[in-house]
């Protein structure tokens, strides 16, 4: 990877959370500011917004800022869906916010955001990558994709015709790939948008094993996010998609 430019943190840190489920949930960091910048230069106005992967849910509250009509929120986490639930009611927006598994939600949406696991996971034996924390907010697998590849096999089935997916993740997780995943799904995708951070705790614990798979170059600790935008063939919704009675549901995880 070359390194060209560092976009610094833009987003403004909040003070130490008093919530105790914080510690369990992914915070807004700087792929969550990607997605909701490009999920604002999209436009979401009068649109119904899935939010899959929905953390802290703070992607879903912005598309409900940002003139959404209707607004859901999914997320395999118990704490999430707790944590994400009383931040929509904080925020004074309508997000209904589920439990339950990307692979199963069912619907039809104007637009769909994610911003999955996507981190290269080492194996569980090797504790000094490991950090504590929410893992199963950054772990994805050897390569990243273990959320990616059925994400994007799954997202055109939830989009209305013209619907929007905006997707954000690293390059350590193969963008390229996304891009051609999701145009095998029928969709047109593209980067639309790309950024250089520094590495966060997660990527700085890992960045020797990346080394030692030849991912990263030694010394380094950035990366490149990417945010892709993937837009459905046919006419683009109108927003009357977001004006009729809900047609989504997700089914409720029994394990």
């Amino acid at each position: 990877m070359t390194v060209t430019s560092v976009y610094p943190l833009a987003l403004t840190r909040p003070k130490a959370p008093t919530d105790p489920l914080a510690a369990k949930v992914y915070l807004p960091q700087q792929d969550t500011e990607l997605l909701v910048d490009a999920l604002r230069e999209r436009g979401v106005t009068g649109a119904s917004v899935l939010d899959l992967c929905t953390g802290s849910g703070a992607v879903a509250i912005a598309a409900a800022r940002l003139g959404a009509a209707r607004v859901t929120a999914v997320d395999a986490s118990a704490d999430a869906v707790t944590y994400a639930r009383a931040g929509a009611e904080r925020a004074g927006v309508s997000v209904d916010v589920r439990l339950g598994d990307l692979r199963r939600h069912v619907g039809r949406y104007d637009v769909v955001t994610c911003n999955p696991p996507y981190v290269p996971t080492p194996d569980v034996s090797d504790p000094e990558y490991h950090l504590d924390g929410p893992s199963h907010a950054w772990d994805a697998g050897i390569d990243g994709r273990a959320v990616l590849d059925p994400l994007c096999a799954r997202v055109p089935d939830l989009l209305v015709p013209g619907g929007a997916f905006v997707l954000v993740h690293s390059e350590f997780a193969d963008e390229e790939e996304s891009v051609r995943a999701l145009r095998a799904g029928g969709l047109h995708a593209e980067i639309v948008d790309e950024r250089v951070i520094p590495f966060g705790p997660v990527m700085t614990a890992r960045a020797r094993w990346l080394e030692e798979r030849g991912l990263l170059e030694p010394g380094c600790r950035v990366e490149r996010i990417v945010a892709i935008v993937a837009v459905a063939p046919g006419d683009a919704a109108t927003g009357e998609a977001a004006r009729t009675p809900a047609t989504d549901h997700t089914e409720q995880q029994t394990s």
